[in-house]
């Protein structure tokens, strides 16, 4: 078997997409992380009214961080910040389907981003209120 038929269309689409890549000057919630591996994942998430309103990543990376944090992505768009807490590195494991077993550290990467990312929103909110 080669590469192609080893992984899911999920796995495959989220590996090989960039659509949501890009990083974002100023957004509402940013979060960073670099794996053991050497690997990086940003976050930018832009909130409105309590959901993200939109959702951007940046890889420096394998593809398996790619296919996870386009999954973070996938997965987040237009969720209440606290209902995005529920995103778990198993979850994205598990929607991507063929995800390397000794690369689900790839998820867990990502997701942690992301969660620095939604606690960033949440410090300025309790900042804000406090003013």
């Amino acid at each position: 078997m080669n590469f192609w038929q080893e992984h899911s269309s999920e796995y495959l689409e989220m590996a090989f997409t960039y659509d949501h890549m890009e990083r974002v000057e100023n957004p509402d919630g940013y979060g960073i992380r670099t794996g053991e591996c050497g690997d990086t994942v940003e976050f930018f998430i832009m909130e409105k009214d309590g959901v993200i309103d939109s959702i951007s990543y940046y890889v420096n990376g394998c593809k398996n961080t790619n296919a996870c944090a386009n999954t973070v992505v996938k997965m987040a768009e237009k969720k209440r910040i606290e209902d995005a807490w529920e995103i778990t590195p198993e979850a994205v494991a598990g929607y991507l389907k063929t995800l390397p077993s000794d690369e689900i550290h790839c998820s867990e990467l990502a997701v942690g981003a992301f969660y620095l990312a939604l606690r960033n929103i949440e410090d300025k909110s309790s900042k804000d209120k406090l003013k």
